[in-house]
């Protein structure tokens, strides 16, 4: 990278710093994740002010620092206005900036990173005023974009126990399936159940009595025995298998309780294999918890 370098990338992360400046962190096509100095940007009448907000995007010109890099222009291509004017899509928003910042590379390319943020929220942005609720789908349907972009889709399809297809059986309310973060997906709950009572049964002291001294135990670890993370009906199951789709209509109010699920799950098995908190997702909480 030479001493200067033109970018284009959205904003994903801003703090103030010192009297006037901002230092902006963001995710490029062209050098993935960098972090940058905009020197008076809060300033009145700064032509970096608006540029150097959350979620703005623009054409730079950065000029290479010893600690960090600065902004020395900059021209705004995209803004998603809207976000801002909704808490529901503002929280997502910043979800799904963590998540890129969770994924995102330094100087590499990150240009499907790049898009897909960008489709995502211009999907939140586009959410009618009345369907509010709807924010929840496109949230969950882009966490699950950002595993398979990542490498980690979890399988949502096929019981990672036994390699057979779940499907939902809206003719037995009472029958589940296990979704299991530790094995990567859903799991069939007689299967798991097979196995739990088969490890439970091997974990039973088998006590030797060697001469009269000495005793040996066989245990087998708990943690063979795959943990389940919540039980899903045939409608939640549904839901589940609709996210692999590159596009998702989300159904009536109804369904609403169902995305809270499905977000949730989607959640703790991307903070699992990130090994980071999403920290907007108790603003996610907050909030739907109200609006539900």
């Amino acid at each position: 990278m030479s001493k200067t370098y033109k970018a284009t990338g959205i904003n994903l992360k801003v703090q103030d710093f010192g009297e006037f400046d901002r230092i902006i962190t963001v995710l490029t096509k062209e050098f993935g994740i960098i972090k940058a100095i905009a020197p008076g940007a809060r300033k009145h009448h700064s032509s970096l002010g608006g540029r150097s907000r959350m979620f703005v995007v623009n054409e730079l010109l950065v000029a290479k620092g010893r600690s960090l890099d600065k902004i020395t222009q900059a021209q705004t291509v995209k803004s998603y206005p809207g976000l801002a004017k909704n808490l529901g899509k503002l929280a997502a928003s910043q979800y799904l900036a963590e998540l890129a910042l969770c994924q995102g590379l330094s100087e590499h390319p990150q240009e499907e990173l790049y898009e897909l943020l960008n489709e995502h929220l211009s999907r939140l942005e586009s959410v009618p005023s009345n369907k509010n609720k709807r924010v929840l789908a496109y949230l969950a349907h882009a966490i699950f974009q950002f595993l398979a972009l990542a490498g980690l889709t979890p399988q949502v399809y096929i019981c990672c126990l036994s390699q057979c297809p779940l499907k939902p059986d809206f003719t037995d309310p009472q029958k589940q399936v296990g979704f299991s973060i530790t094995s990567g997906g859903i799991v069939s709950l007689l299967q798991w159940k097979r196995i739990k009572n088969k490890l439970t049964g091997e974990q039973k002291e088998e006590t030797q009595t060697v001469g009269a001294e000495k005793e040996y135990q066989t245990v087998i670890h708990e943690e063979e025995i795959p943990t389940i993370f919540c039980r899903l009906d045939a409608r939640e199951l549904s839901l589940l298998q609709r996210l692999p789709e590159r596009e998702i209509m989300p159904e009536d109010s109804q369904a609403d309780y169902g995305w809270l699920l499905i977000e949730q799950i989607l959640r703790n098995y991307a903070q699992y294999h990130f090994g980071q908190i999403i920290r907007s997702a108790a603003l996610i909480d907050s909030y739907f918890a109200a609006n539900l």
